[in-house]
Parts: C-alpha cells; sequence; structure tokens
C-alpha cells in the first residue's frame, strides 16, 4: 500500500480507506462513488414519525379547529397541548414546522412572484435603451439655519450618467430654477429630456388650463424634452429623491452653516467630489448636445415641440393633461399612460404604460390641439 501510494502521490491513509471501502469485493462491483463520511441523517434532524405527526395535526385543525387556523404556530399550540398524550419528546419550533409543511408540500399559499425590474427610464424607449440621457431636477424645501435665513436647494441628477449638481438659494422661484440650468447646461451640455414634479415652479400655474411656465419654456427653447412625473407615484422620481437624501445627509446633517453662502460653498466640494467618484460613468453617459452659443431665453416665442406628461388614469379611464380631462381608454383605468403633446404639430397622443411589459407602449388615443399664443407675463 506503501507503495502504491507513492506510485499515485497520495498519503497511506488514503490507500487504506480504499482498500477497507472495497471490503474484498471483485474491483468492478465495488461502488467507487465517494460519501462523505458521518451519519446519512444529522443528530438533530426532526424524525419521519414527527413530520407525520405534524401533518396529521394539520389534517385535523384544518376540518375541525374552530378558530380554521392550521398553520405552523397553531400546530405548534396544539402539540404543546397534546405532549402527554403523544409520544413526543420534545415539539420542534415554528421555524422547524413550516420547513416540514414545505418540504412535504402541504402549503396552500401560493409564493410572491419576484419579477425583474424595468430598465432605467422604461417610460421612456431612447432613454431605456441609452440612446437619450435623462436629468432629473427637484427641490429640497423648508430647510433653516439656526438663528438664520432659510434655505431652499435645486437638486439635479442624471440618469444614466450620475451627473450631479446642487444649487442653494435662500429663495425657490422659476427664475433661480432657469438661472441655474442654464448654467449647467452651458457647462456640461443638453441631455434630450428634463424631468420634474408638477409644482408651480417647473411646470406653470394650475389656474388656468394651457400654461407652460419660465422652465417648460426654457427648455422648449433649447429643444429639451421637458417630462413631468404622475403626481403621488412612487418610483419615477427615485433617482432626483435619492440624491436629495445624499445631499441633506452628506452635507447639511453633518455641518452647522451661519449663512447660505457657507451652504453652497459645502454643496460645491460635495458635488465636485461626486463627479469625480464618478467620472468613469459620466463619460460612458449618452451623448449630450452642445449649448447653442448664440442663445438667449425669449419667453414670449411661439411654443414648439413636445411637453410628455406621465399620469395615471381615474376610475373611468380619463386622464387630466393640461387643465383638459382626456378619455384614454374606458378599459384602461387607475393605469399609468404617458401624453406626448406635440405643440409644432397640434396633437395630443396618449400611450398606455406597463412595468411588467415595458417594450409594449401601444398607442391608445390621439387628439387634436390648438397650441397657445398668449403672451407671457414675466
Amino acid at each position: 500500500m506503501r507503495s502504491v501510494a507513492r506510485q499515485f502521490g497520495v498519503r497511506l491513509g488514503t490507500v487504506q480507506r480504499w482498500v477497507k471501502h472495497a471490503e474484498g469485493q471483485r474491483l468492478d462491483r465495488v461502488d467507487w462513488s465517494d460519501k462523505p463520511s458521518g451519519c446519512r441523517q444529522p443528530r438533530h434532524r426532526i424524525t419521519t414519525d414527527s413530520e407525520d405527526l405534524i401533518l396529521e395535526t394539520r389534517r385535523e385543525l384544518k376540518d375541525n379547529s374552530a378558530l380554521g387556523e392550521f398553520g405552523a404556530a397553531a400546530i405548534r399550540r396544539t402539540l404543546l397541548a397534546r405532549r402527554g398524550k403523544r409520544k413526543l419528546k420534545k415539539v420542534p419550533s415554528v421555524r422547524t414546522i413550516g420547513r416540514v409543511l414545505a418540504r412535504r408540500g402541504a402549503l396552500d399559499g401560493n409564493r410572491r412572484v419576484r419579477r425583474p425590474p424595468p430598465p432605467r427610464g422604461w417610460f421612456l424607449q431612447a432613454v431605456a435603451t441609452r440612446r437619450a440621457e435623462l436629468e432629473g431636477f427637484d427641490w429640497v424645501e423648508d430647510l433653516m439655519i439656526r438663528g438664520g435665513s432659510p434655505v431652499q436647494v435645486l437638486n439635479g441628477i442624471s440618469l444614466h450618467g450620475g451627473l450631479c449638481g446642487s444649487w442653494p438659494r435662500s429663495q425657490m422661484t422659476a427664475k433661480n430654477t432657469v438661472d441655474s440650468l442654464v448654467a449647467h447646461w452651458r457647462e456640461f451640455g443638453l441631455p434630450t429630456y428634463a424631468k420634474f414634479d408638477n409644482g408651480t415652479v417647473f411646470q406653470g400655474t394650475h389656474a388656468h388650463p394651457n400654461s407652460f411656465g419660465r422652465v417648460t419654456r426654457l427648455c422648449l427653447s433649447l429643444q429639451v424634452i421637458p417630462v413631468f412625473a404622475p403626481p403621488h407615484e412612487t418610483g419615477f422620481q427615485a433617482d432626483i429623491e435619492n440624491f436629495n437624501g445624499r445631499w441633506q445627509a452628506k452635507v447639511w446633517r453633518r455641518f452647522e452653516f451661519a449663512s447660505v453662502a457657507g451652504v453652497l460653498r459645502q454643496s460645491d466640494r460635495f458635488v465636485a467630489a461626486c463627479r469625480q467618484r464618478g467620472a468613469a460613468r459620466i463619460e460612458a453617459a449618452p451623448h449630450r448636445r452642445p449649448f447653442p452659443a448664440d442663445w438667449q431665453l425669449n419667453l414670449q416665442a411661439d411654443l414648439n415641440g413636445q411637453v410628455i406628461f406621465l399620469r395615471r388614469t381615474d376610475e373611468q379611464g380619463y386622464v387630466s393633461v393640461l387643465g383638459h380631462r382626456l378619455l384614454a381608454a374606458k378599459n384602461w383605468c387607475h393605469r399609468l399612460v404617458r401624453a406626448n403633446v406635440d405643440l409644432t404639430r397640434g396633437s395630443i397622443r396618449i400611450y398606455s404604460l406597463r412595468r411588467r411589459e415595458p417594450n409594449s407602449q401601444p398607442l391608445l388615443k390621439t387628439y387634436d390641439y390648438e397650441t397657445p399664443h398668449k403672451h407671457f407675463q414675466e
């Protein structure tokens, strides 16, 4: 055996173990499959008789229980009450009973189906396929310096590139928003889409139909398509809400500020560090158009381009867009839709949206739309 061990480069104990495993049998009749040492069944494993008792108790409770409960907790309570009558040394825990029921196929409930999430920006097909960039903006409101003035912060971040920006201000106005967006886009270029919530700072007044605010007109003049997220919906603003939380945790709550200028200096440091760390991701993002050199904001110019509204229909399949109540589809109630308002062609096209099938966005309705040409009050 030693010579064999030297010949095959193994230990003597290995040869001795396989010789004992053969036990004098003909070599062609020996089961040479490797088997772990020790008992075939762990010592702490519940016995088959105990599993049968658990299943029997479950059937009894299901048929005769006054409460109608026959889950793992109810089974354990019953076994504890009957311990003296049954030959059961130790009553298993609730988790053990649950594993026994699952192993023996005695669970009636259906497991929740975990579906993969849709791609980023799934509600816009060009963004989902990384052919276009979407940049989200939102205000963090009502921050207060101790013994000082209030602070409002405009934050922005791109969906694919993670290019962030932050502009602390003493007031939240549409003019401040326009100034910040222009400075940001002059430096980094124009995205294809800009996403906002439905606040009047971004969209404009809600008191009158067909109202387009200063920020919307800025986007249209630069051929950036504004996208307004659906009200009271989770997920569509997750990117910018996540950055809002990061900014408050890493800037606002870490330091004590004496003025808005101090907040601005610390915020600029944080934004620069974020851009430096995500430089590779920013470089790999979809292409951004250069900012036009001879551009000037004209708020009285004719409205051209597209404005997109993400909305959810009501119980009758209607959706509210720019103060108009439009029928999307009678069989599409309480569902998501995308309303593309084409100001150049004068139409509103409503598409259905489903997270489970993000690639299928069929057209539901088309309406004629008269583009407003009223004077904008600056």
